[in-house]
């Protein structure tokens, strides 16, 4: 679309709208596509066009964009309690339930469940609590030195200050002056991308076990508060770890007494066809995130699981204090709280997880089958979540110049074709469809992308 074809809606968003995540000076020429309703797994532009939204946004709407029984939910807590605050030892009624059902049903770990949970408004903000927890864990244990957090190359915890810094891609980096001091960094679990020449996935992780103790032995582990990992790393390619790797880990870590955290903002509630990351892989953080899924995006949420271990600490210090210093204006809302009750009954009641352990083998076996496209250097995934890595010579794991655009042309031609998607991590395609999606819904998502990948093909070949 040309900017002289924009639409007054078009017009007005590139006059006065800073996109987030987005190319503004190639934004300012072709315009938006303006979203104005969503059904099912569809969305819909202002001419009426429909898209499958093979995203789910932003890999958070798990239900779709037209459920009623969400906005029934938001309805009836507006007409009773719009807003409340949780300081100075007030709560909004929604907020009792919601972490009693949380801890009690919905604990990331059974350790978890004896915790406490503190809520925000988006993961980054609840990577960005959980950095400062750990801080004021360790200073209250009277180690000061013992600070620096352990972040992985591809990694993304969010865009505030410090969720950026623990961040592990560039453009986050670049020109914002971050990452902030005491960030550590080591190489993401991405046997593909990262593997040498004839390197086994064990021996893969081999290496990054010994690349991990070495930066703890070299930094001194009285210096090091924490190490935190997504599950599977999103939005650096959705990166699944080597079999072997997460135990490993856990085990370095304990034994040098250094906390992990884990950020299930994408992994929660599902995405990997099971509740948690955690479940998948085995997982026992200190403390965990979650957002996106915890109320299907229909309102902002997130929330911080904190071991029993650290509460405690951080109660007893607080005390000496005067208050726990800490905390934001919507931390709790009422509103986001009856709609994460509301999501979660609907997961429960009708058993979202046994639809997703139905619906992602079928996602997965088409995912494989591109793997010997021409342009597909790797297929992969789990759950309802997955990645076309695309390569200009697949047999040698060799890139796209990224100044090419391959990905970027691939994206225009699914969203011509009726299906959003997103490149991500250099040239990866990336797949993480609602939860309720239907096997038509995927049948139709798979031949959409096989047409972008025929179409994108033939650009590349023309030069």
């Amino acid at each position: 679309m040309s900017a002289q074809a924009l639409t007054a809606a078009g017009r007005a968003d590139v006059a006065h709208h800073l996109h987030p995540y987005t190319q503004l000076r190639q934004l300012e020429q072709d315009g938006p596509l303006v979203i104005v309703r969503g059904e099912g797994v569809q969305v819909f532009d202002e001419h009426g066009k429909g898209y499958i939204e093979g995203m789910a946004g932003l890999w958070c709407a798990s239900l779709g964009f037209s459920e009623a029984r969400l906005a029934d939910a938001a309805s009836r807590q507006l007409r009773t309690l719009p807003y409340y605050h949780t300081f100075t030892g007030k709560v909004p009624g929604p907020v009792t339930a919601l972490v009693d059902k949380l801890l009690n049903h919905w604990a990331p770990t059974p350790e978890l469940s004896r915790g406490r949970v503190i809520f925000a408004n988006s993961g980054s903000e609840s990577n960005d609590t959980a950095f400062k927890l750990v801080r004021y864990y360790h200073n209250a244990k009277g180690q000061p030195q013992k600070k620096k957090i352990i972040a992985r190359q591809k990694g993304y915890h969010g865009v505030t200050a410090a969720a950026a810094s623990m961040s592990g891609l560039a453009m986050m980096h670049q020109h914002f002056d971050l990452p902030l001091p005491g960030i550590l960094r080591v190489g993401a679990p991405h046997h593909y991308g990262q593997a040498l020449p004839g390197e086994s996935e064990a021996a893969f992780v081999d290496r990054l076990i010994a690349e991990l103790e070495e930066t703890i032995a070299r930094e001194g582990a009285h210096t090091i508060g924490a190490f935190i990992a997504e599950p599977v790393q999103g939005a650096g390619g959705v990166i699944i770890p080597p079999p072997g790797y997460f135990e490993r880990v856990q085990a370095v870590l304990k034994r040098n007494e250094i906390l992990f955290l884990a950020d299930e903002v994408i992994t929660g509630f599902g995405r990997l066809g099971q509740r948690f990351g955690c479940d998948a892989f085995g997982l026992k953080p200190d403390m965990v995130t979650v957002a996106k899924m915890l109320t299907s995006a229909y309102v902002p949420m997130s929330a911080l699981f904190v071991s029993e271990q650290i509460y405690q600490v951080i109660a007893d210090t607080s005390a000496g204090v005067g208050t726990f210093g800490h905390g934001y204006t919507y931390s709790g809302h009422p509103l986001a709280c009856a709609v994460a009750l509301e999501t979660l009954n609907i997961y429960e009641t009708d058993d979202v997880m046994a639809h997703v352990a139905r619906m992602a083998p079928r996602l997965q076996a088409g995912l494989q089958r591109f793997a010997s496209h021409p342009l597909v250097g790797q297929a992969r995934g789990m759950g309802l979540i997955g990645a076309l890595e695309l390569a200009e010579d697949p047999a040698a794991r060799k890139p796209f110049d990224p100044k090419r655009g391959v990905g970027a042309e691939f994206i225009r031609r699914a969203q011509a074709r009726g299906l959003i998607l997103r490149v991500i991590g250099g040239d990866v395609i990336a797949f993480s469809p609602p939860l309720v999606i239907n096997e038509a819904e995927i049948d139709t998502l798979l031949e959409r992308t096989a047409q972008a990948l025929d179409e994108t093909l033939d650009w590349v070949r023309r030069g």
